[in-house]
């Protein structure tokens, strides 16, 4: 055959070749090759491994693979290497590999001072380094790969822990969902309370994204900062969870359980007077601690001034420790908050009041908003003989966080 010919066979083959290559897998690559090969005859092993780049092995090992299948005229075989074929796994040549890789890894090490890798990030680029240094041949990828094997994967910090939980916890969560039966079948109104997140008012981040015109993300602040003038803003909220409607109070001074239960005061004259015009008593569930925490002796001598004011006998219950989480202001209004301002810097005290009062729900929550710049001192001491006259009466059941305070006089009596 001349020259031109077996340039044109090359080609032909060639352009064959890399139409069916990103189909084909190892075994179908080789007896392709062996069949082109032997139609073309004479030097056809050759024109192959010239226009496909496979080796003459190669080619030799896919017609003697074609030549057995016809003796034995069994079906071809689903494997794509002979039995024993291809490397072997590096955990055959390097018996000590797994061993070593998870004692890195494992989660008691973290408390070994002597682990190498103890107080650093465990990338797979660093275990591999270590891996290295402790003699074993192996890179990063394959350090990725036996991870899995071994059953790790990268996984985040989840929140589960809430320190010690107290024996009645249960019993307390069944109390208080048994005050609020209650109430509610009463036509008394039922409160979660509670402080969200300080936020920095100012051009600072905030966490979250929002839609913007593409390559144009608002600018803001490159490090966090107290801005001086404009400080911080302490919303303190009061969820109605008969009504699913809120109030949040935005105070800019301090978090005292002045400033808690004044927020309660606006709640009645703004939004609970109106809502439960008859009522006589109100419950109030809250967390065990913060400016309305059972420790608090400013708490109810506060709480006595509103039951005085408006007549109303204050039930307190609060949430066992370590389960603030649990307080339903925090998944049925402060979560909608956070996801109604997120990814906008919030600049202003006004900016805040606004967000949350446009937060809805496609359950009909609805909240009203306002901006509380009265200042309330921190550590105010109260007495005593403050304490003593607060008209309190605690229930069997863990008086201490389950009471009940009455008014000493007639409302503007």
């Amino acid at each position: 055959m001349s020259y031109d010919g077996r340039m044109e066979q090359e080609l032909i083959i060639k352009q064959k070749y890399e139409t069916l290559k990103p189909y084909m897998d190892e075994r179908m690559r080789r007896v392709w090759a062996a069949a082109e090969a032997k139609a073309l005859g004479r030097g056809g092993i050759s024109t192959v491994s010239l226009a496909t780049g496979l080796t003459r092995r190669t080619i030799r090992s896919g017609l003697s693979e074609h030549q057995e299948q016809l003796l034995s005229g069994e079906a071809p075989a689903q494997r794509v290497r002979r039995p024993g074929g291809g490397r072997k796994l590096i955990t055959e040549q390097d018996a000590q590999l797994l061993a070593d890789l998870e004692s890195l890894v494992a989660p008691q090490t973290r408390g070994d001072p002597q682990s190498p890798l103890r107080w650093t990030c465990k990338s797979t680029s660093k275990l591999a380094t270590e891996l290295q240094a402790m003699g074993h041949v192996v890179g990063e990828r394959t350090v990725a790969r036996l991870l899995q094997t071994l059953d790790y994967s990268l996984q985040a910090n989840r929140k589960l822990r809430e320190g010690s939980a107290h024996p009645d916890r249960n019993q307390q969560f069944e109390h208080i969902s048994t005050q609020t039966k209650g109430f509610q079948a009463r036509g008394q109104p039922v409160i979660s309370v509670d402080t969200k997140k300080k936020e920095l008012v100012g051009n600072f981040k905030n966490g979250g994204r929002e839609w913007q015109p593409s390559g144009q993300p608002e600018a803001v602040r490159m490090h966090d900062f107290v801005d001086k003038k404009l400080g911080k803003a302490i919303p303190y909220g009061v969820y109605d969870v008969t009504a699913n409607a809120g109030w949040v109070s935005v105070g800019s001074d301090h978090d005292t359980a002045e400033f808690a239960v004044e927020t309660v005061r606006r709640w009645w004259r703004q939004m609970g007077v109106t809502t439960y015009p008859g009522a006589t008593e109100l419950l109030v569930v809250a967390d065990g601690g913060g400016s309305n925490g059972v420790r608090s002796r400013l708490w109810p001598v506060e709480l006595q001034r509103l039951a005085d004011e408006t007549g109303l006998h204050i039930s307190v219950s609060h949430l066992p420790p370590g389960t603030s989480k649990w307080n339903k202001i925090e998944h049925r209004m402060f979560s909608h908050i956070t996801q109604n301002w997120r990814g906008r810097p919030l600049v202003s005290h006004e900016v805040i009041v606004n967000l949350i009062a446009h937060t809805t729900t496609g359950s009909g929550l609805v909240i009203q908003a306002e901006l509380d710049p009265a200042p309330y001192a921190a550590g105010r001491i109260i007495t005593d003989d403050e304490l003593a006259n607060v008209q309190i009466e605690r229930d069997a059941f863990h008086g201490e966080w389950n009471y009940t305070i009455a008014p000493r006089t007639r409302p503007n009596g």
